[in-house]
């Protein structure tokens, strides 16, 4: 019962904002229909991983490892030894400009980039669904306080109106017992 009070008082609000005759932006607009469902919050990683492929995953698992203090230690180690091992045995595999270990360093440079970068674009999108279910909230949680001014306007003016009453009640009440 309660929540089909909370669903049109929620109704009458939107009601109300719309025959105000404002113009509204798409997220504006969302938030107006929302309203009427009465659920506006959104977890934006479920929101968000429904759209995410094989590819997206696999980026943002390379991104984090890369991305990783482990990662460097890592291969900072592998470079030392590689040219440690390069130095002692003069003809092992890499001789001293390590040529080879140059264009190691390059090719995973050059496939990095690009998967961290998707990365970051996921991350981006992830950050823009978040932000505008933030701005849904705030919003709606703007136009709950406005509604709740409303009401304590009208309590507030009501009150005045019973003190009002009240006041002339004692008059009357006081002329009474003066004729007696």
């Amino acid at each position: 019962m309660e929540n089909e009070n909370d669903k049109s008082n929620s109704e009458k609000l939107v009601r109300e904002i719309i025959d105000q005759g404002e113009i509204f932006n798409d997220i504006e607009e969302d938030l107006l229909h929302e309203l009427m469902g009465n659920r506006i919050s959104k977890d934006s990683t479920v929101a968000h991983a429904k759209n995410t492929t094989f590819g997206n995953r696999m980026a943002d698992k390379i991104a984090a490892s890369v991305g990783s203090w482990s990662f460097i230690i890592i291969a900072l180690a592998i470079i030392a030894i590689w040219i440690v091992l390069n130095t002692i045995f003069k003809k092992l595999f890499d001789p001293f400009p390590f040529i080879l270990l140059n264009l190691v360093l390059s090719c995973t440079a050059a496939i990095q980039a690009p998967v961290i970068m998707m990365s970051q674009n996921r991350q981006e999108d992830k950050d823009r669904i978040k932000s505008k279910n933030d701005y849904k909230v705030n919003l709606k949680s703007e136009l709950i306080i406005q509604d709740l001014h409303k009401k304590m306007d009208l309590l507030i003016d009501n009150q005045k109106i019973l003190v009002k009453n009240q006041s002339k009640m004692v008059e009357y009440i006081d002329s009474l017992q003066k004729q007696k």
